[in-house]
């Protein structure tokens, strides 16, 4: 036994779910799975793997159906997935060493991501270092946004070997999640009352937009990814006006 909850929470991922729970074989004791009403064949693939199933809605910040899945696991450490996401042999078989040690709360797990057709290397995208092994109890999310880490008391440490990050396989699919996240970030700035005004309009449209697409497609090498580095840095920075858009529109 290693003692590992594989938690995850998934709304419609029938066609990840498979590949992401047969990469934790021989590592998960139990898989706990928050579904927040996937119409699709999410809960019969879970099933196949013994997974517990907690049914809940899909809201739109999902980390908050993570930390339900968090709270239902009973083994002694918690390894959070993303049903587009795998573990490699070689990070397995780390991960099953690291357990062993009684001084560590949690690990940073480096995280490889697919893009259109590469996994991404520059544009400050590797190593995407994200903190996803912790010991029960004493990891969770904040449940505030959906690029948040973990909160875990004591003494963290790094994993070398990757999680592999099958993001996005096509644009169609890039686009979804882009449009849910502008959609949310334009929520979180209504919430703590951002002002529609000149100033807020020129840092959002114009210095927000530049300064970050040259940050990552120039400082962080983006162009390295050739076409896919671009794609991903220019869409990162149009995350700024489309969402004061939203905004905009909310108000």
């Amino acid at each position: 036994m290693n003692n590992i909850s594989v938690v995850l929470a998934v709304y419609n991922e029938e066609e990840n779910l498979r590949k992401c729970l047969n990469s934790v074989k021989g590592l998960a004791s139990e898989i706990v799975i928050v579904d927040g009403g996937s119409t699709d064949r999410t809960i019969e693939v879970a099933s196949e793997f013994n997974a517990v199933v907690i049914k809940a809605i899909n809201l739109q910040n999902f980390h908050i159906n993570k930390n339900k899945a968090i709270d239902a696991a009973k083994m002694d450490w918690i390894l959070q997935l993303d049903a587009d996401e795998t573990v490699s042999e070689a990070l397995k078989k780390e991960i099953k060493s690291v357990v062993k040690n009684k001084d560590i709360n949690g690990y940073w797990i480096p995280r490889k991501n697919f893009f259109l057709s590469r996994f991404l290397t520059k544009g400050g995208q590797y190593p995407d270092y994200t903190l996803r092994l912790y010991r029960n109890g004493k990891g969770r999310l904040p449940g505030k946004d959906v690029h948040e880490q973990a909160i875990v008391e004591g003494k963290v440490e790094y994993l070398k070997n990757d999680l592999m990050h099958m993001r996005d396989k096509n644009f169609s699919t890039y686009y979804l999640r882009f449009n849910r996240y502008t959609d949310l970030l334009a929520t979180q700035m209504k919430e703590r009352g951002q002002k529609i005004n000149p100033f807020s309009f020129i840092e959002y449209i114009f210095m927000k937009p530049i300064f970050w697409f040259l940050k990552a497609y120039l400082r962080h090498r983006g162009y390295v990814d050739g076409f896919p580095g671009f794609v991903f840095a220019f869409f990162s920075a149009l995350r700024f006006p489309i969402s004061y858009l939203k905004l905009w529109r909310l108000k």
